[in-house]
């Protein structure tokens, strides 16, 4: 079974890439979906809100994700203790994941910063979806509602789209214009044929 790691930069449409591989019968794990999960854990809201605050829990003492988020995108190095802090959880789910799946040829492990955070050897692959920052930047202020400004406050936390191209094994454009399936479908055939 062949480790595949699926990533893009903000915005890039590495979900709407994740769900044509689920389409096609392959195993994807979401990073990020269970990273969020990870934080409603009492254990692990206590040590986030010993990072980051109580200024990020609403009146009912939940977790409110967008003030994580601006506290987390103003101060890298309150970025970089909360990655250290639910980055291992994550990764032993990741395994225990991995080990209910081993029958099937390869599986996708989607993740935002794959290359960010030093994870790229654990993966036989990687598959990266390329867009141009515009686009991106024009899908993510409809998707979230961010201003621009905050938008590009969080993308400096992210390696620039054509470093990573020359990092992954496999680039998906998702450019708006070129069709996406017809690219997912050429590296699924290749990962069953290196799998095999």
């Amino acid at each position: 079974m062949l480790k595949v790691g699926l990533t893009g930069n903000m915005g890039s449409g590495k979900s709407t890439v994740a769900s044509i591989f689920s389409t096609l019968h392959v195993p994807v794990y979401h990073a990020d979906l269970e990273a969020k999960k990870m934080y409603q854990r009492d254990d692990v809201l206590k040590k986030t809100v010993s990072l980051a605050g109580d200024k990020i829990l609403d009146l009912h003492g939940n977790l409110d994700r967008q003030a994580l988020a601006k506290v987390a995108f103003s101060n890298p190095t309150i970025l970089q203790s909360l990655n250290q802090l639910i980055h291992p959880l994550v990764r032993e789910d990741f395994i225990a994941w991995t080990a209910k799946h081993h029958h099937y040829p390869y599986i996708i492990h989607e993740a935002a910063i794959i290359f960010e955070s030093g994870f790229r050897e654990e993966y036989d692959k990687v598959i990266y979806v390329s867009c141009p920052e515009s686009i991106a930047i024009d899908r993510i202020e409809r998707r979230d509602h961010l201003s621009v400004e905050m938008i590009r406050q969080r993308m400096q936390f992210q390696l620039p789209d054509n470093e990573k191209t020359g990092l992954a094994d496999f680039v998906v454009l998702n450019d708006g214009n070129t069709l996406v399936i017809p690219q997912v479908l050429k590296i699924h055939q290749d990962l069953l044929k290196r799998s095999a």
